[in-house]
């Protein structure tokens, strides 16, 4: 999978996808991978990125393509 991605209409990088997610900076990030559902707000694309925010903590986090939807493993 290619390390940079579009969602809402902009390139990111997997860094800049966890921090869309968080909300706030992130220490590390995996690479983005396609998750295997759909957007429960408007059906589009999910993308799931496994990430740091700290030096004690990894969350995967799931964003849509197409609109703001984002979820995290600790909702």
């Amino acid at each position: 999978m290619a390390d940079n991605r579009v969602v809402e209409g902009r390139m990111v990088t997997p860094e800049s996808l966890a921090e869309l997610i968080e909300g706030d900076e992130v220490m590390d990030a995996e690479a983005i991978a396609d998750a295997d559902r759909d957007c429960p707000e408007c059906g589009g694309d999910v993308l799931e990125v496994g990430y740091m925010p700290s030096i004690t903590e990894f969350v995967t986090g799931w964003k849509c393509q197409d609109c703001a939807w984002r979820e995290t493993d600790r909702e």
